[in-house]
């Protein structure tokens, strides 16, 4: 960001803080487009209303491309992105001469010009415009030059108007005042983004060591069932083989099946954890473990489609997509008594897009957030930690049944396929 706005160097410089800087930057902007309309009218109005006695023409063809410019700020506004915010305090200087022009034009030659004391009075506006930056420092730097064009255009135009010395300077000291407020004002909304900024920043901390403890702790039990029960149940399958044809062939096969079935719970177990598809194959791969894990656990049908997401592909949304979707797949199995279920993964340009929708029972915001009361904060953990790194996540109603959830996020490639490719190789 420019100087019209927080730098995210204040805060760190994380994307969702940027996010929150660029939100009350654009909110500020739209606010002076707003009052650079009321601006225009009253120049408008003034001109109408209180004709100047000379150059009305030029007066008019100024009014109308001021009008045309201010139309034209506002539809780049409507862009969006950094660029327009971070110019928009350059637009306060325009203001400043159009209404320091017409003041003069209206006012230096005309004998008792109405006109230019009423234009002057449009000057107090500049302050409230420059008020809507997030830097206190721009806003003194254009109501300084606001105060000494207010009092440059009253003592020019004071002969004409045979305005006294303490009328002028008692004016521009209340010009002043009302600038020394906009530029407190201003620090205060800064205050404000940095307090907000602050707090973001130590939430998404706090959430990433939490999810990272998480993780850490899963790929420890991971490690600890794949080294530990696994190998003893795959040892005791070996040993039964060993048996075989002196014991109970019946026997034998019964405890063939319950190691076999044993031997795949653990695996699946063991994946679901910590993902080492995951790590090697990317993440289309991973989900389609875990919905084949979440079809056995809860008995209904799963289509998975992933025909827009390379195999291969590792992105930095991979965790925190495939986290998501586990817990997602796992709420629906405890609670969704649903039928089949629906997960979809694509690739739109560099942002991953997830969905997981069902045809159960359903859910809502309000039980979202009353089980997050109840201190299960397993959803919103991934609703925070998704929103952390730029996307959104939300949870809705199905069209006719069940629910949808639906995860956007930006990511970045992390490595090249052609690698992963060779190194899975």
């Amino acid at each position: 960001m420019a100087e019209s706005s927080v730098l995210p160097a204040d805060l760190g410089g994380s994307p969702d803080l940027e996010r929150i800087i660029l939100e009350h930057a654009y909110r500020g902007a739209y606010l002076q487009l707003a009052l650079r309309g009321v601006l225009v009218l009253f120049i408008a109005l003034t001109l109408g209303f209180v004709p100047p006695l000379n150059d009305a023409g030029v007066c008019v063809a100024v009014l109308i491309c001021y009008a045309l410019w201010s139309g034209g700020l506002a539809l780049w506004t409507r862009r969006g992105g950094p660029g327009p915010v971070n110019a928009m305090w350059l637009a306060l200087f325009v203001d400043l001469a159009v209404l320091g022009c017409l003041t003069l034009l209206t006012g230096i030659a005309a004998q008792q010009s109405w006109t230019a004391d009423i234009l002057s009075n449009g000057l107090f506006v500049i302050p409230l415009l420059a008020s809507t930056q997030l830097r206190p420092g721009i806003c003194a730097s254009v109501v300084v030059p606001t105060v000494l064009v207010f009092l440059a255009a009253s003592w020019a135009t004071m002969a004409s108007n045979e305005e006294p010395w303490t009328s002028i300077l008692l004016s521009t000291m209340a010009l002043a005042v009302l600038g020394a407020g906009a530029v407190v004002l201003s620090r205060i909304q800064r205050s404000r983004v940095l307090t907000i900024g602050h707090l973001v920043r130590d939430r998404t901390a706090l959430l990433a060591e939490l999810m990272g403890l998480e993780q850490r702790e899963r790929r420890a039990l991971s490690e600890q069932l794949h080294d530990g029960a696994l190998q003893l149940v795959l040892a005791a399958k070996m040993d039964l083989d060993d048996l075989t044809g002196s014991a109970d062939p019946e026997a034998v096969d019964r405890i063939t099946h319950a190691l076999t079935e044993s031997a795949t719970l653990l695996r699946a177990t063991v994946s679901e954890l910590h993902p080492t598809v995951l790590d090697r194959v990317g993440l289309a791969r991973a989900l389609g473990d875990i919905t084949r894990s979440a079809q056995a656990r809860g008995g209904f049908d799963v289509e998975l489609l992933t025909s827009e997401w390379v195999d291969d592909l590792r992105t930095t949304a991979d965790d925190v997509l495939f986290s998501a979707a586990r817990e997602l797949l796992s709420n629906v199995v405890k609670h969704a008594h649903a039928r089949t279920v629906r997960v979809e993964l694509a690739r739109w340009g560099e942002h991953a897009v997830l969905d997981v929708t069902d045809d159960g029972c359903g859910i809502s915001r309000e039980a979202i957030d009353r089980s997050l009361t109840r201190g299960h904060i397993g959803l919103t953990s991934h609703e925070l930690r998704v929103v952390a790194a730029g996307g959104s996540f939300s949870v809705h109603p199905g069209p006719r049944s069940g629910t949808v959830a639906h995860i956007e996020m930006p990511f970045e490639i992390v490595t090249a396929p052609d690698a992963l490719t060779t190194s899975a190789l």
